[in-house]
């Protein structure tokens, strides 16, 4: 019996800025409903490597697929009709709509009315923000974009979901929510997510992949990540109080 085709599969990716190699010859893998934390000191190449999956950037040469399809050098609305969401460091929202508004909006695009209402709905309740889903998203708070943002992910329905930084400026009550939010959306859908917060990466994280000089240093679990001498000669030892 052949082994199942990973959902995201990349072959000796390279991507060079004039004469700077930002990536240099990655190889990675991920399942279906996997969740992988994305690590490493400032200038890896973990940025760049989420850039060339998403599509915001075309990899110099290298594959790219996704369910055995290729897609480096598709653009990010490409990628994201085939399954793929992407929440970007800074909440992207509209500020002079509600929140249920935002979300609709993710979720009319590609259904009817009525089966929008009830994905709206269905979101709310999943990511828990009917307290706040009828105020603007301009007056919301920081953490509460955020959910919004992951809300209007969602109503994509999107299989894998990409993350940059969720948990970037938020008090620890937030960082704790986030956490617990992912696990759940962890239970039915793949996430890769790029982070500085090792706190937040400990709650969360089942295999880290660790970035070094454009490279994969190494790829295991959490615990054994935090033990290894050469992550943290190269990166957790140097800035443990705030990495990356």
């Amino acid at each position: 019996m052949s082994p199942p085709v990973p959902l995201i599969e990349v072959r000796d990716l390279v991507m060079r800025f004039g004469g700077v190699v930002a990536i240099d010859g990655v190889n990675f893998e991920l399942g279906e409903v996997e969740l992988r934390c994305l690590i490493g000191p400032n200038g890896a190449g973990k940025s760049t490597f989420f850039k060339t999956l998403t599509g915001q950037i075309t990899p110099t040469s290298g594959v790219i697929r996704l369910r055995g399809r290729p897609i480096g050098g598709a653009q990010s609305h490409e990628i994201a009709r085939l399954g793929v969401g992407i929440k970007t460091q800074v909440p992207n929202l509209f500020n002079g709509l509600s929140a249920r508004e935002n979300i609709w909006i993710s979720a009319s695009r590609m259904n009817s009315a009525a089966r929008a209402r009830q994905i709206v709905d269905e979101v709310i309740s999943e990511l828990g923000l009917s307290s706040f889903v009828s105020q603007l998203a301009g007056q919301l708070a920081h953490g509460q974009r955020q959910w919004v943002e992951i809300g209007v992910v969602l109503a994509a329905d999107p299989e894998l979901i990409l993350l940059d930084e969720p948990a970037a400026g938020m008090t620890d009550d937030e960082v704790a929510s986030t956490a617990e939010l992912i696990r759940k959306i962890n239970q039915t859908r793949a996430l890769i997510v790029v982070e500085h917060d090792m706190n937040f990466i400990s709650m969360i994280a089942k295999k880290v992949t660790v970035f070094h000089q454009g490279r994969i240093l190494i790829e295991d679990s959490m615990t054994n990540i935090m033990r290894n001498p050469m992550v943290r000669d190269v990166y957790l030892g140097k800035q443990a109080a705030n990495p990356c």
